[in-house]
């Protein structure tokens, strides 16, 4: 049995606080959960053991790192055989404007989301990075112009 599957509402609380707020001390998030300091880390060290914590990140304001644009980019490939998939994958894994990359059903086979620092530079990243990917059939561009929701908190 997988640890997610044995997380109680205990567990639950502790990853709500640290999605909350992940530089908190031991002894804030134990406060917090209401535990002692000794059974709440002992617990975040299994979800981190368990592969449910995955790692712990600075979430940065976009617009104030000088990255105000971002976009949402549909791709489809021209054919699926490994190279092409493999060739577009490995480019999308070194490219650091591409925040996610989802493998999609529907129309496109990719998602693609992308900060860049303005329109210029959206059209330098299309022009030299992503229409220079072999195997690519159709790009699709969305532009963010405002956000309702924007979390890392699961519920």
């Amino acid at each position: 049995m997988l640890l997610r599957d044995a997380m109680d509402a205990k567990d639950r609380q502790i990853l709500r606080e640290l999605q909350r707020d992940g530089r908190l001390t031991n002894a804030e998030l134990a406060e917090r959960v209401h535990l002692s300091p000794s059974p709440c880390l002992r617990r975040v060290r299994n979800l981190e053991k368990a592969g449910v914590i995955d790692r712990y990140v600075a979430i940065v304001d976009r617009g104030e790192a000088g990255y105000p644009v971002t976009a949402f980019v549909q791709v489809t490939l021209a054919r699926h055989d490994k190279e092409v998939v493999d060739a577009f994958e490995k480019r999308v894994r070194e490219t650091p404007q591409i925040l996610t990359c989802h493998l999609m059903t529907g129309s496109s086979d990719y998602l693609l989301q992308i900060v860049v620092a303005g329109l210029d530079a959206y059209e330098d990243f299309m022009r030299e990075t992503l229409h220079k990917t072999p195997g690519i059939a159709t790009i699709n561009t969305s532009f963010v112009y405002g956000t309702v929701k924007d979390t890392v908190e699961l519920p």
